[in-house]
């Protein structure tokens, strides 16, 4: 028998799972149409990194050169701009960088719901893309008032990230982001 309290926590993890994926999928599917992507989204050094972008978008035209901190894709507000690293969903610094535990979850979780497949990668990473339903449902999510916003920073990241691998990302966040990035592991970045 569970309590109250175990059963909240449960709806909190559903519910946070479910936030989670659902940014994944915008992100995989905007990098999936964006040129210079091969339409896959190549291993997972990649998607932490865009993932990273997306989660501290006041950082993202530090570290990306073809993006404008006001590209209203973007949807920085002054407030985000004066403190980038408030974010709803802060990331951890982990040996290659900004990282979250959950990706296998989610991502295990949106293959397994035909929203995303696995894809062949360049030496032997694994890439992800939508599916049709994927596509479907991504494209329906960017219509909505909640989900708009995330889906034009994503298109705007990917865009500015066509044609660079993974590690080029990550190497570009080491640079530009030094400070932050200079930190003990699994420590939160604030």
């Amino acid at each position: 028998m569970s309590t109250g309290y175990e059963e909240l926590e449960l709806a909190l993890l559903r519910e946070d799972l479910a936030y989670h994926q659902a940014r994944i999928l915008l992100l995989v599917d905007a990098v999936t149409k964006s040129s210079g992507h091969a339409r896959k989204l190549d291993g997972l050094t990649k998607l932490a990194k865009l993932d990273f972008l997306l989660r501290y978008p006041a950082l993202a035209s530090r570290v990306l050169d073809g993006l404008s901190e006001s590209d209203p894709r973007l949807n920085l507000s002054r407030e985000d701009i004066t403190t980038p690293t408030e974010v709803e969903a802060p990331m951890v610094r982990y040996k290659y960088g900004p990282w979250d535990d959950r990706y296998y979850a989610v991502i295990g979780a949106l293959v397994g719901r035909g929203l995303l497949r696995y894809a062949r990668g360049r030496k032997g990473s694994v890439a992800l893309a939508t599916t049709k339903e994927g596509r479907r449902l991504a494209d329906e999510m960017s219509r909505t008032s909640d989900w708009r916003a995330l889906s034009e920073r994503s298109e705007a990241i990917a865009d500015a990230s066509s044609g660079m691998t993974g590690n080029a990302i990550k190497e570009l966040i080491y640079q530009r982001l030094e400070s932050l990035m200079d930190r003990p592991h699994r420590q939160v970045i604030r």
